[in-house]
């Protein structure tokens, strides 16, 4: 599985521009992919805070994951602006029935696929070996561009799930 996206970023945007990820519940079809990229596309073409443009980007990442991101060196993302692109994600979900804000659902590497696991059934998996410390994860409480470039996608032993794996050893 090419696990490559970092050339997908925008080069124009600060390494602490803000960054927000949506786990979808199942792997969207192609068809709609392209519907979503195209309502992304549209959301931030329009996107504003205070009436001002927000300089954003928002893409769908291995047809499972929403990224939105917004570099506020131009103009700072308010409640408004925030509350608005919550709405363009709700309508997403209602759309194509899908869960966008589980953030009990963790997303693991596994046999070269993108494999949903219940943060309930994590230690059970520990446990029996279908996730290990070097398992890759998708660490989606990733807060700006150079975490979501460094420390999105990493090894559980280096994310937040690592204090889990002390109580499972």
């Amino acid at each position: 599985m090419n696990l490559e996206y970092k050339h997908l970023l925008p080069e124009d945007f600060t390494s602490d521009s803000r960054v927000w990820v949506y786990q979808s519940s199942r792997l969207f079809s192609i068809q709609e992919a392209l519907q979503i990229e195209a309502t992304l596309e549209e959301f931030v073409a329009q996107w504003k805070a205070h009436g001002d443009p927000v300089k954003g980007y928002a893409t769908l990442f291995f047809g499972r994951f929403i990224i939105l991101m917004a570099d506020e060196t131009v103009t700072s993302v308010s409640g408004c602006s925030t509350d608005s692109s919550v709405r363009m994600i709700k309508q997403i979900e209602i759309t194509f029935s899908v869960s966008l804000f589980d953030r009990q659902q963790l997303a693991f590497v596994r046999n070269d696929k993108i494999e949903p696991i219940p943060m309930g059934q994590f230690d059970y998996a520990i446990e029996h070996g279908i996730i290990t410390a070097d398992t890759l994860f998708f660490n989606n409480v990733v807060l700006t561009k150079a975490e979501l470039e460094n420390k999105w996608i990493v090894p559980v032993k280096e994310s937040w799930l690592a204090r889990r794996l002390k109580t499972t050893a």
